[in-house]
């Protein structure tokens, strides 16, 4: 009998790994990412811009339901956020990545060291989108299994 037992917990765990991840529709399984912006986006955003535009193909390739991901930004990375204040463009492209669930997340090292007010500086930042450390929270975000992405 006790063979019996072992014998189906055997072949359970056998069709278990056979089966492999559940998978989106398009081949790809849920996902956890963290997309790391800590350089400049040049004068015009352009930089920014495509940085977002990797995000949005990501979100229309894995799907937003399929998708867990967060953009965390420290140094200079915090200037998407500073030049979107201005820039209707780069709103439009931070609200639709923010509606399809990604979070934005802002070092409060940053903030201090470069004495940037997240209210009135930045572009929809809330106090829950501020991390003591932005490198810190990238390390946390990758012990959780997080797929670290530089664009």
């Amino acid at each position: 009998m006790k063979l019996i037992g072992t014998l189906i917990v055997a072949a359970a765990a056998i069709w278990a790994l056979a089966s492999g991840p559940v998978v989106a529709q398009d081949g790809y399984a849920p996902q956890k990412v963290v997309y790391h912006i800590n350089e400049t986006g040049g004068d015009d955003g352009s930089g920014y811009k495509g940085a977002l535009g990797n995000i949005r193909n990501h979100i229309k390739a894995v799907g937003k339901d399929n998708l867990d991901l967060r953009v965390v930004m420290h140094g200079d990375g915090l200037d998407l956020l500073a030049k979107a204040r201005d820039n209707q463009q780069l709103q439009g492209l931070i609200s639709g990545l923010k509606n399809d669930g990604v979070r934005f997340l802002v070092c409060n090292n940053t903030l201090e060291g470069r004495d940037i007010d997240a209210e009135t500086d930045l572009f929809d930042v809330w106090p829950e989108d501020i991390v003591p450390s932005g490198v810190a929270e990238l390390g946390k975000l990758q012990m959780e299994g997080f797929a670290y992405i530089k664009p």
